[in-house]
């Protein structure tokens, strides 16, 4: 996409057709993701072995740690070099593009060498016990220690295609790797009998693949984009640095959160056997297809409220995340309304076990009852990461994660038992999208002030 493209996407391009172009690549892709998450968990399902599945679900809070490096520098460069293209500074756009790209590699690196470091201990932290500790080791061994740069580069790349508005590019990117991880997940865990480690290769080998398409894709680019590959282009720059931080550490931080408040129900669950992990496990990652259809939604359209906010325009502020609002939410409900119908249904395509599918059954449909209200909650967090308010987004995600998730669901844990799990969400997102709503509602009033100000 060159210069020109790109204005007409983000200034002149009617909101329907921009928004649509933005967010639906980056939804498809999202769904793409949840089926590559669900591969794993779906064919290591296939074996009926409780203990296999739960190694899938014990290591899922560290492979989400990821994201905290994938937020930093891909959230925080991406809301950065899309205010750096409403203001038309083309140097701070290429600087925060080299910043992310590069340490992202630099830190993922880092978090491998850490977990080898950390290796022993890390399993018990996870909730690994006798009995699922050699598996969850295998899956660990190939899906962190060996897969964790590939994996936080590949998706910090794509935030940077999207953020100049190549969103079907960033997409194409991202669900290469997916489908090939679905191909090689059969392959690995039965064809070599491997269990959750084969998992965990084809997911390395996969993401490798997904890195490899985007330092094509760039190298083809490179006359028209201002993303670099070349080492000789990585020039910090304190004003970029603290920009790109400003928004990325708080986004950090609360994926740090997600990670400990899973870490947390892991070990809560846990001590209901492995066949209350592996449910809780399969209803999450059957949950992740509404979250991820709200999530990839909210951020599709980022990019251009980002740009909106910095070329001072309210109308396509306001009026992209108006129709954004009102593209997803029917969709979120008749989601919702199908998914608590066919819980059971789900829930056996992923493991013939009774008791399983019992377990999973209650967390799922206690689960997806929340799903609408994500809408709100990750708009509301998009937005101010998107303006340069990562602060605000910190605040409502350590409100959510401490004061409403975390203690409902240790609460509840005590009077429903393993049932507290799913029951602690569900009030945490109706709150919280009350709270967000209200939030949301005072930023857009507070921009339209500025800008009748600044006329």
């Amino acid at each position: 996409m060159n210069s020109l493209s790109k204005n007409n996407l983000f200034e002149d391009a009617p909101i329907p057709s921009a928004v649509k172009k933005l967010v639906i690549p980056t939804i498809l892709s999202s769904l793409v993701m949840v089926l590559y998450n669900l591969a794993d968990t779906f064919f290591v399902g296939q074996l009926n072995d409780p203990v296999q599945n739960a190694a899938v679900t014990l290591v899922a809070p560290l492979m989400l740690a990821f994201n905290a490096v994938n937020n930093l520098f891909g959230v925080g460069s991406s809301s950065m070099m899309s205010r750096a293209l409403g203001r038309k500074d083309y140097e701070t756009v290429k600087r925060s593009a080299s910043i992310g790209l590069y340490c992202s590699v630099f830190f993922g690196i880092l978090f491998s060498l850490l977990s080898l470091i950390f290796y022993t201990p890390l399993l018990k932290l996870l909730g690994a016990d006798a009995t699922t500790s050699e598996a969850t080791a295998g899956y660990m061994l190939w899906t962190v220690i060996f897969g964790a740069m590939p994996s936080i580069l590949n998706v910090v790349m794509a935030y940077l295609v999207r953020a100049e508005g190549n969103s079907m590019h960033a997409s194409i990117g991202t669900m290469s790797g997916c489908f090939l991880n679905m191909i090689l997940d059969p392959i690995f865990i039965f064809a070599f009998n491997m269990g959750a480690a084969g998992a965990g290769i084809a997911t390395f080998i996969s993401n490798c693949f997904a890195c490899g398409y985007f330092l094509v894709l760039l190298y083809k680019m490179r006359k028209y984009t201002y993303i670099s590959i070349n080492p000789k282009n990585f020039k910090p720059d304190i004003k970029v640095i603290t920009g790109i931080f400003a928004v990325g550490i708080p986004a950090s931080i609360q994926n740090l959160l997600n990670v400990i408040g899973m870490t947390v129900l892991n070990n809560l669950t846990s001590v209901y056997g492995a066949d209350a992990v592996a449910a809780m496990g399969i209803a999450q990652k059957i949950y992740m297809v509404p979250a991820q259809i709200a999530l990839g939604g909210t951020q599709g359209v980022m990019p251009l409220v980002s740009y909106s906010y910095s070329s001072k325009n309210f109308k396509r502020f306001k009026d992209s995340i108006s129709f954004l609002s009102v593209m997803l939410l029917p969709a979120m409900l008749l989601i919702a309304f199908i998914a608590f119908l066919t819980s059971p249904v789900l829930m056996k395509l992923f493991i013939e076990n009774d008791a399983v599918i019992n377990f999973g059954n209650i967390f799922f449909r206690a689960m997806i009852c929340a799903a609408p209200f994500l809408v709100t909650d990750f708009l509301v967090v998009g937005v101010c990461q998107a303006i340069g308010r990562g602060k605000i987004s910190l605040a409502f995600a350590i409100y959510r994660k401490q004061e409403l998730e975390k203690t409902s669901i240790v609460d509840l844990n005590l009077i429903f038992a393993e049932n507290g799990r799913a029951l602690g969400a569900l009030i945490a997102e109706l709150v919280m999208s009350v709270v967000g709503f209200f939030t949301l509602l005072h930023i857009v009033r507070k921009f339209k002030k500025e800008t009748e100000t600044c006329m």
